[in-house]
């Protein structure tokens, strides 16, 4: 039997991401709930989601696909760190360390 798509370190660090992702966002303003706040949340949650629907996938092929479709929300994600920490919304550290985080998660993503 195959191992289920919790068993995989990359969707166990892509679940990490997003947890991280979500605790940083809350301290950002009220008027971007709507905006970056929400992108950001998509973003990161679409990254292990494309990579559990990968794992469910028959054929190599698709397997590829979903996990080319994580790696693309994991560099839409790294830009928005960018500009949360270009607007002050995230603090040198903190975004250093999402996007250290992310930089290792697209290591992982990368076929």
């Amino acid at each position: 039997m195959t191992a289920s798509y919790r068993d995989l370190r990359v969707w166990q660090q892509g679940m990490a991401l997003v947890l991280a992702i979500y605790k940083q966002t809350t301290a950002f303003p009220e008027e971007e709930v709507y905006g970056l706040t929400a992108q950001m949340r998509r973003a990161a949650v679409s990254i292990p989601s494309n990579i559990a629907e990968g794992k469910g996938r028959s054929s190599d092929r698709d397997r590829r696909l979903f996990f080319c479709h994580a790696r693309a929300s994991l560099l839409e994600l790294e830009t928005q760190i960018l500009i949360a920490k270009d607007l002050q919304f995230l603090p040198d550290p903190e975004a250093a360390e999402l996007i250290a985080s992310s930089g290792h998660l697209g290591r992982m993503v990368n076929p």
